[in-house]
Formats: structure tokens, C-alpha cells, sequence
């Protein structure tokens, strides 16, 4: 069984930074790409930023340049480091991770969602 669980994500002002954390537990065998998404009041969960197992990342337009996502493979722990804030980044966030477990399946794995709210 695995485990993907968030940091709490917090408040900020318009401007700030956040720091949101994601540390995968459990019967893993290997952890490939991870990444994060944000989800807005009644609409469909959208993608932040995605990286590699070789450590490549890739952002969405809206978080390109703000945002960073990094990753240690000794903890099995994403990150995401928001800086610039805006109030429009006001979501409930989530991370995901393709992990292929020890009995030899590989599935996505979501953490539980945690709340970011900027302040203008």
C-alpha cells in the first residue's frame, strides 16, 4: 500500500512565498514522475508542474517562472516552491506520483489535497 501525504499548504499574502511538501510512504519500488495540480471551486483539477525521475520539470503557463517543483528521491518527497503569489492561485492543491510498487503494479497515487489561499 502506498501513501502520498501533503504538507498543509496555508495563507499568504499577494506577493508571498508557500512551500507545499509531498512525501510518499509505503510498498514502493520505484517513484517515476511526480507532479502537482490545483483544483478551483466545481472545476476539473489542472496541471502546475510535472517532473521527471531524471529530474526534468515542466510548468503550465501559470505557473512558469513562479513556481519551482524539485524532488529528493532519499525521501520520496516532491515539493513545490511558490513564490509571487497572486490571489488567483487560491486552490486546493494536490500532488501526484507514478509509483510502481513492490508487488510490480504501477499506478498514480494522489495525495490528499491542501488548501492555499493568497490574500490580495
Amino acid at each position: 500500500q502506498v501513501q502520498l501525504v501533503e504538507s498543509r499548504g496555508g495563507l499568504a499574502q499577494a506577493g508571498g512565498s508557500l512551500r507545499l511538501s509531498c512525501a510518499a510512504s509505503g510498498s514502493i519500488f520505484s517513484i517515476y514522475a511526480m507532479a502537482w495540480y490545483r483544483q478551483y471551486p466545481e472545476k476539473k483539477r489542472e496541471l502546475v508542474a510535472t517532473i521527471t525521475s531524471g529530474g526534468r520539470a515542466t510548468y503550465a503557463d501559470s505557473g512558469q517562472g513562479r513556481f519551482t517543483i524539485s524532488r529528493d528521491d532519499a525521501k520520496n518527497t516532491a515539493y513545490l516552491q511558490m513564490n509571487t503569489l497572486k490571489p488567483e492561485d487560491t486552490a486546493v492543491y494536490y500532488c501526484k506520483a507514478v509509483i510502481r510498487t513492490t508487488s510490480g503494479n504501477t499506478d498514480d497515487y494522489w495525495g490528499q489535497g491542501t488548501q492555499v489561499t493568497v490574500s490580495s
